[in-house]
């Protein structure tokens, strides 16, 4: 099944400030986008994983990358690197999605060590990309470092997250 995918990220705006003589404004922007073909190398991805998944109050669960999540055709994908993966909490939630920090066979080439974690709040996205030329992209290892942890940081509410996965599988 041949894949084309892209991934981008946006940040932009315009800061004012009024002056005897007008207004000034300063705009400011910085953006990254990347395209990739079918394939396994350098600006290339062969896999893709998307859900849109609830937690249950003070729950987690462990996504494992390499066998045994399954496709919108039902396929098992099993990735070897990441090339883009974006979490997005729903705008409802009442607490925070926390991505990251799973207790054994962490999915960690993203962070800088097994326990650090990202914090999602209500509303908010974490999007991390791969650039077109690199081939390495973010390493999958399966059974030692494939598990990426998703939790409800609190009690009292389920959060809802969507994510998506874009990597190879060599």
């Amino acid at each position: 099944m041949p894949l084309s995918s892209a991934a981008s990220v946006s940040i932009a705006g315009a800061q004012s400030v009024s002056l005897a003589q007008g207004k000034a404004t300063f705009p400011f922007g910085l953006s990254r986008s990347v395209s990739l073909a079918d394939g396994t190398g350098a600006g290339k991805a062969d896999r893709v994983w998307t859900a849109t998944r609830t937690l249950a109050a003070s729950a987690s669960e462990d996504l494992d990358l390499a066998g045994v999540l399954t496709d919108a055709f039902g396929a098992t994908v099993s990735f070897a690197k990441i090339k883009a993966l974006m979490v997005s909490a729903a705008p409802g939630n009442v607490n925070n999605v926390i991505v990251g920090g799973a207790s054994s066979n962490g999915f960690i080439t993203w962070v800088g060590g097994a326990t650090h974690t990202v914090t999602v709040r209500p509303g908010g996205a974490l999007a991390l990309m791969a650039g077109d030329a690199d081939a390495t992209g973010y390493a999958v290892t399966a059974a030692t470092g494939d598990l990426l942890k998703i939790a409800n940081s609190g009690s009292g509410t389920s959060v809802t997250y969507s994510i998506a996965i874009i990597g190879t599988s060599a």
